[in-house]
């Protein structure tokens, strides 16, 4: 009787997360730097303002992303080695080249991207869901490898003395006899659930309480209000609403106790600002728009705004106001 080789099933289970998550993280390189180039700084679409809308609500690894962000050269060399790794992982993911490291790889990406942005998305939570979703793949594909249409499955076929070595099933892929690891697997998987539960729940109130998202409406900090005879100054700081666009603030106006305004602007007038009354800290830039002033998700500056220097100063409490085109406002009291 002719005997027929049954195929491995088993060896299949990796093989569609391994290329749907490969091409996730390579179409991010492949978006960035070949269909377009979001790596130079001068060009609307620089990939670190994207990286400066994570700031305001970043769990753990804020100050981190401040430092990037106030050091526009390190903020690029980072962009640039982030879209390089980024591309190799998943290219050697999707050809299922050493797929154990890239799967730690993919890891720690998705740690990273969880952490800064997981509270970012206007409808599905969408960086929260890559985040988690790329946690739990990437330990997964550590613990299956990959074997069929596979880099790693070709040279395992050929048994060299290489693919033999522990280095190689740690790296690549093959049989890791992971048996007696189970209780520690075990945590690795609850840690991640646990991670998820954590995230959800901070980042939106997904798992008792009130759901929030703050990837909906605009908010703006203002801090810092001075006021003399010459300018009224104060620091805004941008930390909630939708990243694809700014908020565009089309009224400032400062009044004192007894509702006498000091200081009027409507959106004509702030398009029109001197770009040097604008102290920018940070890589996205609040600026002068068509219609009023735009100030992007992430985005903080300090605002001088020169004022007549033959009104009224007199002791009194003032209230500065800022209002957005949507109508909402904020207030700072002096």
């Amino acid at each position: 009787m002719q005997h027929q080789k049954t195929f491995d099933v088993n060896s299949l289970v990796p093989l569609a997360l391994r290329l749907v998550v490969g091409w996730t993280y390579f179409s991010a390189f492949w978006r960035r730097l070949i269909l377009e180039n979001k790596l130079i700084p001068e060009e609307a679409g620089y990939i670190g303002e994207k990286f400066n809308h994570f700031l305001p609500n970043a769990l753990g690894i804020k100050p981190v992303i401040e430092y990037l962000v106030t050091h526009p050269d390190a903020l690029w060399i980072n962009m640039v080695a982030f879209t390089i790794i980024e591309g190799i992982v998943g290219l050697a993911l999707i050809v299922g080249l050493f797929t154990r490291l890239m799967s730690i790889g993919v890891f720690l990406l998705a740690l990273g991207i969880l952490l800064a942005s997981g509270w970012i998305g206007t409808t599905c939570l969408d960086e929260w869901q890559i985040g988690i979703l790329g946690l739990a793949s990437g330990f997964t594909l550590f613990l299956t490898g990959s074997n069929y249409l596979s880099v790693d499955g070709y040279f395992i076929t050929k048994k060299s003395a290489f693919t033999q070595t522990k280095w190689f099933r740690l790296l690549g892929s093959g049989e890791l006899n992971l048996g007696s690891h189970k209780p520690l697997l075990l945590v690795v998987a609850f840690s991640i659930f646990g991670l998820t539960l954590f995230t959800n729940q901070y980042f939106h109130g997904g798992v008792y309480g009130t759901l929030h998202n703050k990837s909906v409406k605009p908010k703006l900090e203002i801090s810092n209000l001075r006021i003399d005879r010459s300018e009224v100054s104060f620091d805004v700081f941008r930390v909630e609403g939708v990243d694809v666009y700014g908020s565009f603030l089309i009224g400032i106006s400062l009044k004192n106790e007894s509702g006498k305004h000091l200081l009027q602007l409507d959106g004509n007038d702030l398009a029109q600002l001197s770009p040097q009354t604008i102290s920018n800290y940070y890589v996205a830039k609040i600026k002068p728009g068509k219609h009023s002033l735009v100030i992007p998700l992430g985005s903080k500056a300090k605002i001088r705004i020169p004022i007549d220097n033959k009104w009224d100063f007199q002791k009194s409490a003032y209230t500065l106001t800022l209002t957005d085109i949507s109508g909402a406002t904020w207030t700072a009291g002096l």
